[in-house]
């Protein structure tokens, strides 16, 4: 009986799953909403109280997402005096909705890649990956990657859609 050959492991392809760059370190969120007095303004005195009582270090080892769920207006200042206490354990921390910073992680984590090993090969960018924001994450890598590879594809070995090729 012949052997069997994997001819796609053989045809020098590099396969690269998008879900290597899903976020790895858990996703918090601080809702500001809790610290509105009477749910609709932020009270300096007030704020200031809950951050110095506040557990920061709950938050170690994580990323965080600082939204406000209502329509109160919250100030800088407030954003500000959150970040400062969450740099102190080396956080990872943005203004905004779970997704923005779904999205900052991957970038971040593409923007990591070693390069190198891409220039001049055939890449094949696989269709079915486990990660949030797909889309996002795929034309980040894009950018990141086309100006080094000789050839850019999207989907499976035995069905890919071009998406760059190299003149």
């Amino acid at each position: 009986m012949a052997e069997i050959v994997n001819k796609i492991k053989d045809s020098g392809l590099i396969q690269l799953d998008m879900a290597e760059f899903k976020p790895t370190i858990p996703i918090l969120g601080i809702d500001l909403t809790e610290q509105l007095w009477q749910g609709m303004v932020l009270r300096e005195k007030d704020f200031r109280a809950w951050i110095s009582t506040h557990d920061w270090s709950a938050y170690e080892n994580t990323a965080v997402y600082i939204f406000c769920s209502s329509d109160a207006i919250i100030p800088t200042w407030a954003y500000m005096l959150i970040g400062s206490e969450l740099s102190k354990f080396s956080v990872y921390f943005l203004v905004g909705s779970k997704i923005d910073l779904e999205k900052r992680l991957i970038e971040r984590e593409i923007q990591n890649l070693d390069l190198s090993k891409f220039k001049d090969q055939r890449v094949i960018v696989k269709g079915c990956s486990d990660i949030p924001n797909p889309d996002f994450a795929s034309t980040a890598l894009v950018a990141h990657i086309r100006p080094v590879v000789k050839s850019l594809m999207y989907g499976e070995p035995c069905s890919t859609v071009p998406i760059y090729k190299k003149r």
